[in-house]
């Protein structure tokens, strides 16, 4: 078991006046047997009122507008949770029983989702010799995407500021680098390719080494279904299997379902984005303060392309 404090703040400051602010934010923890949600509060520039809804994948998510005009938006979301550990699967049953359980599901809707793998992707023959060499079905699932994991982690490096949020699989797979989002991304592919149901998952990680990646911002891991067990964690950014220092926000088909913040205004302005991720086992009272990690000016009237910017910068900081 473990308990931590999370701040997680995302300011906008405008060169001008804008209005008319329409936002979402899947900044809500998920709520289950594994992780408790003790408190949680969203706080928004001009204290506007958020609305709550469940989405599709029993997903929380809020909604506000800000119809007044105003120079700064600030969404700071404060969190205190506890996570308790997972038990390991106990993949006890016969290899080809786990297959066929898995060929059982896959046109189930609760897996339908997870099932789909981009198959105009370039390197579709690479991926083909890869599990070819790992002699897919003479393994179980759960070790399958294990080995699938160490692929990634051993064969892609993290390289903060060489991808974007609009980078494909085919870009990822050319540079062999990228953020926990990229490598998500390549691990989902591959996991979905041999016949597995996974899920993207955002979140937040706790460092409690000085190895560990992707602590200071938001996070992103696979799921995986494994028969006769359920849904089990993977972070490929670490190579580890997901435990209680991953705090989880929201699942989804793919990024874009998990996106923490979208929105739109009406304004031509620039924009200074400013971030800041803080995951303590403490509770700090201390204020929660910003850094200047991305400052770019964009003069036209799209929130949205400023939203995918600032999700792939939290995604690429790291302390």
């Amino acid at each position: 078991m473990a308990k931590f404090y999370i701040k997680h703040l995302t300011k906008y400051t405008y060169s001008g006046v804008v209005l008319d602010a329409a936002n979402l934010v899947r900044l809500h923890p998920i709520n289950d047997e594994y992780q408790k949600v003790i408190s949680h509060t969203i706080a928004v520039t001009n204290n506007a009122f958020i609305q709550t809804h469940t989405d599709f994948y029993n997903n929380t998510f809020g909604t506000f507008m800000l119809t007044e005009p105003h120079e700064e938006l600030s969404i700071e979301s404060s969190l205190e949770v506890i996570t308790y550990p997972k038990p390991f699967p106990d993949d006890s049953a016969s290899i080809e029983k786990q297959w066929k359980e898995l060929a059982v599901i896959k046109k189930h809707i609760d897996f339908m989702d997870f099932m789909v793998f981009d198959k105009g992707f370039a390197a579709q023959k690479d991926i083909s010799k890869l599990m070819a060499s790992l002699n897919v079905k003479e393994k179980s699932p759960y070790k399958i995407v294990l080995e699938l994991c160490d692929y990634v982690y051993k064969n892609f490096k993290y390289i903060k500021g060489v991808t974007t949020v609009n980078s494909t699989i085919d870009d990822v797979w050319e540079l062999k680098s990228g953020v926990c989002q990229d490598f998500t991304n390549i691990l989902l592919q591959l996991t979905r390719t041999v016949g597995i149901p996974a899920r993207y998952v955002s979140g937040y990680i706790f460092a409690d080494d000085n190895t560990t990646r992707g602590e200071g911002a938001s996070h992103a891991w696979i799921e995986a279904y494994i028969p006769y067990y359920g849904w089990l964690g993977f972070d490929p950014t670490n190579n580890i299997i997901v435990n209680e220092n991953h705090i989880r926000l929201a699942i989804g088909r793919n990024y874009s379902d998990c996106a923490p913040i979208q929105g739109v205004y009406k304004g031509n302005v620039e924009e200074e984005l400013l971030v800041n991720v803080e995951v303590s086992t403490t509770k700090n009272k201390t204020p929660n303060t910003p850094s200047p990690d991305f400052v770019p000016g964009t003069p036209n009237n799209s929130y949205r392309q400023n939203l995918e910017i600032i999700q792939h910068q939290q995604h690429q900081q790291q302390q």
